[in-house]
């Protein structure tokens, strides 16, 4: 009979595994990355997400370990940007890297209305925008769109003419946008996995793409694809754990049927617990999830923090407020008091001065109310904010 286990365990043990009981010294800020990624979007969101995690924390230390290459920006789970340790780059992208065709249209969702009307793969797409995107960035940083427009033109003469018509043609993603382009914009995701590409610091508000190759002084460690997904699917049952193969699939942008290529390999090193049915987790980490305990501390994570982005969203706070913190469009920030998700926050940047905006999902003690207006000053700095103003908590600022 597997072993039963509670939420209090489980609950400490994810934060545990996401570094959210203790912040680590900001000399340790690329390992604070090293765990599952820590996700950039908005891209506003990435800084915030490692001040939970580090202490002292600020985006130009964070900009700086791009630039120095010890910190890489590419896409990864779920065709988001991420920020993760360049000495794993492996790990978030070949093992991240869907490996069929019916794997990768299920990870750029999108995709196959455009790449339907052409009567072209997916595989096939994304091997026409290597090879345009190699021709047109060597040597060069670009936005997006204009990455996408010059890649679109130099695909264009390889085409049928009915493939080149329908290439031309307005899409229905963008306006004035052509169904090449975005073909283009959706396979960069995929270009991203093969490490053909990555973005450099931002500048203002557009993430430059670069050439992978050319961006890191020396080649990233060497993995392959099967030992980089084996490596992944640690990462994420020691952040995760307990899960279960539909949890992670969800997680990784992949269809539960798909995600066998990656549990399979882990099978011997894993064990059942009891959690609500059966779940898996490491047999190396069971130890470390018995012991487990909920910590301790205030934080302020902002919208699609690494450890929100999780299928078992019941055992994170009650259905009734899951609305609440996941929405289709612009979710909030959660407040995360002692292991518990008491509430959401938003702000909004005028000037120099952040106003944070709290909703309690009940009511919240002095003293909880009290750590909440520091933490909301901390996060107001990370944000290049010189003043705050809260709303929501009843609370001055510095009192």
């Amino acid at each position: 009979m597997a072993e039963r286990i509670d939420r209090d365990q489980v609950i400490g043990f994810r934060l545990s595994g996401h570094g959210l009981d203790q912040r680590v010294p900001v000399a340790d800020l690329v390992d604070a990355a090293a765990c599952c990624g820590i996700q950039n979007s908005p891209p506003w969101a990435g800084p915030i997400a490692f001040h939970a995690r580090v202490d002292g924390v600020t985006p130009d230390l964070v900009d700086e370990a791009v630039a120095a290459r010890d910190l890489l920006l590419t896409w990864s789970m779920r065709g988001a940007p991420y920020y993760v340790p360049t000495a794993d780059a492996g790990v978030f992208t070949a093992g991240v890297l869907p490996t069929t065709e019916r794997a990768l249209r299920h990870f750029i969702p999108g995709v196959e209305c455009s790449v339907d009307r052409l009567g072209m793969s997916v595989t096939e797409a994304v091997d026409r925008a290597e090879a345009a995107v190699r021709e047109v960035l060597a040597g060069r940083s670009m936005a997006i769109t204009e990455l996408g427009v010059e890649s679109a033109a130099v695909i264009a003469p390889g085409l049928s003419t009915e493939r080149l018509r329908v290439w031309e043609a307005e899409g229905p993603h963008a306006k004035g946008q052509s169904i090449g382009e975005a073909v283009v914009h959706f396979c960069l995701r995929i270009l991203a996995l093969r490490q053909v590409v990555c973005f450099a610091p931002r500048t203002g508000n557009k993430a430059p793409f670069v050439f992978t190759e050319e961006w890191l002084p020396r080649p990233t460690v060497a993995i392959d694809g099967t030992a980089a997904r084996a490596e992944l699917l640690r990462r994420h049952l020691r952040c995760y754990g307990p899960t279960t193969p539909a949890s992670f699939a969800w997680w990784l942008g992949v269809s539960t049927g798909d995600a066998c290529l990656w549990w399979d390999l882990l099978e011997p090193e894993l064990v059942e617990v009891d959690f609500g049915g059966p779940r898996w987790m490491l047999a190396r980490d069971l130890d470390i999830l018995r012991a487990a305990t909920v910590p301790v501390g205030v934080r302020l994570l902002p919208p699609r923090d690494p450890y929100l982005q999780i299928r078992d969203r019941a055992t994170l706070v009650d259905p009734s407020r899951h609305r609440e913190v996941w929405k289709t469009v612009g979710d909030p920030g959660t407040v995360l008091v002692d292991g518990e998700l008491v509430g959401t926050w938003r702000s909004r940047k005028a000037g120099r001065n952040l106003q944070v905006t709290f909703r309690g999902f009940g009511p919240l003690g002095d003293a909880t109310r009290k750590r909440l207006a520091v933490e909301a000053e901390h996060v107001a700095r990370v944000r290049g904010a010189s003043t705050v103003s809260v709303e929501g908590l009843d609370v001055v600022p510095g009192e």
